[in-house]
Parts: structure tokens; C-alpha cells; sequence
């Protein structure tokens, strides 16, 4: 599968008072970083693949992360991601955050492709996967 990998400073609003990353944050780096690799896979942004496929996004269903090492202020870290599997309408991502080419954190997502429900438009509802969107992750 199609392993994206980006560059993050970190920030000092990225920081808790101890000058270490306020875990949340975390959170926020991969999922900028799970749309970096769609934007990658497909070739588009995500305001454009949201338009052309007609879907609402990929909300979260479920997230965790392991931390091991702490990042700080001023670091320099490396996100990897890639998806692990698809299935129907729901996808899993893993992120590997790496610091000095030692790990730090890892991020565990699962998102849902879905469109707007056409019996209630205030509503979304779970939707395939296009194949065509699959086959750019092989």
C-alpha cells in the first residue's frame, strides 16, 4: 500500500507547559496527515476529491495512539501513513511518527467514506468506496 510520509516542526502552541506535545495534538497531525495521503494517492486536494466523488469526507469512527517517546518544542518529526485495510464504505489508517528515526507515537484510525443520506440531506450515511479510489492505494 501507498505510504505517504511529511515533516512537521513542532510548535510551541503545539506544547503543553512542560515544553512536550499536548497529546491532542497528535491527533490533529495525523488527520492532516491521512488527507495528505489521500491528496497524494488521488492527485487532487480534498476539496476537489470531496466534490468528484460526491461524498461529505471520511469522518473518524474510532481513534487511539500509543505514545512512547515524548516530542518537544522545536523538533523536527516524520508522519508516515498508510491505510491498512479497506473494506466497503470504511478504511483504517496508521500513522508512525517518527523523531530522529527513533518512533514516538503511533496512531491507530478508522474513517467512514460518506455521502450525504438522499432521504434526509441533513443526515450522512456510510457509501462504497469507489474501486477506482482503492486501486490508487496499491
Amino acid at each position: 500500500m501507498l505510504t505517504n510520509s511529511r515533516t512537521v516542526r513542532i510548535e510551541w502552541g503545539d506544547c503543553d507547559p512542560a515544553g512536550i506535545v499536548f497529546y491532542p495534538r497528535f491527533f490533529a497531525m495525523f488527520d492532516a496527515s491521512t488527507t495528505a495521503l489521500f491528496e497524494r494517492a488521488l492527485g487532487m486536494t480534498k476539496y476537489k476529491f470531496i466534490e468528484h466523488y460526491g461524498i461529505v469526507g471520511y469522518p473518524m469512527v474510532d481513534t487511539r495512539a500509543r505514545f512512547i517517546v515524548p516530542a518537544k518544542f522545536g523538533d523536527d518529526v516524520v508522519i508516515e501513513s498508510t491505510i491498512k485495510e479497506f473494506r466497503r464504505s470504511n478504511f483504517d489508517v496508521e500513522h508512525q511518527l517518527t523523531n530522529g528515526g527513533a518512533l514516538t507515537v503511533e496512531g491507530f484510525e478508522t474513517r467512514v467514506w460518506a455521502a450525504r443520506d438522499p432521504s434526509d440531506p441533513a443526515r450522512i450515511k456510510s457509501v462504497p468506496i469507489p474501486e477506482e479510489v482503492i486501486a490508487r492505494f496499491k
